[in-house]
């Protein structure tokens, strides 16, 4: 890969509703991914939900374990998008098992030492109908971070509804003027960062 290949990305999305049924998550998820796209990167989503992601702290947790094609494709990507609900105040139970997966990548290492995912940029997106944002966007910045990941100023983006109301991001009119704006500075801001990343990697420690 050479500094003029254009940049890629790969959102998980971690709602807990099955495909084909409407997301709020993946609402945003495709948002994201569309501004990217407006800035030359692009890049599928990947709704975990439909998967068989193991629970564990290994890279592969053996037969019928579907995590291992995944970890392939972030591997390959140049920005991961990690995408949640908020359920009682809390990040998705398929948010936490994507940073248990993460775990591994702790011993996964290059040749000089430095872990696999360390050039590589991570964002965030949380929705739901109650509180929770702030926590849940810092605890995925925490899992991320150690796992290797560089989050870039103002990377993430989060939507709240009206607490205990039963509306939903998807069930808006038209997404919000701070949504949009948000979106596209901590897109703007992630292709800035991955690019210098790819053309300056950390050095080794």
């Amino acid at each position: 890969m050479t500094a003029s290949t254009p940049l890629t990305a790969l959102a998980l999305t971690c709602t807990l509703t099955p495909s084909p049924a409407e997301s709020s998550t993946q609402l945003m998820v495709d948002q994201v991914l569309a501004a990217l796209n407006e800035r030359g990167v692009t890049g599928p989503s990947v709704r975990l939900v439909d998967l068989d992601i193991r629970p564990g702290v290994d890279k592969d947790m053996g037969e019928g374990d579907e995590w291992p094609a995944v970890r392939e494709q972030m591997l390959a990507a140049d920005i991961l998008v990690v995408a949640t609900p908020t359920w009682v105040g809390q990040m998705s139970s398929v948010a936490n098992r994507v940073l248990e997966r993460l775990d591994a990548e702790l011993s996964e290492m290059d040749g000089e030492g430095r872990p696999l995912v360390f050039g590589k940029v991570a964002l965030t997106t949380v929705v739901g109908n109650e509180d929770g944002a702030h926590k849940i966007t810092a605890d995925l910045f925490q899992g991320l971070g150690d796992a290797g990941f560089t989050v870039p100023a103002q990377g993430a983006v989060y939507w709240n509804g009206e607490a205990m109301t039963g509306t939903d991001f998807k069930d808006l009119d038209q997404t919000p003027e701070a949504v949009r704006s948000t979106i596209a500075t901590m897109t703007t801001n992630a292709v800035h960062l991955a690019s210098l990343l790819r053309g300056s990697p950390y050095p080794p420690a």
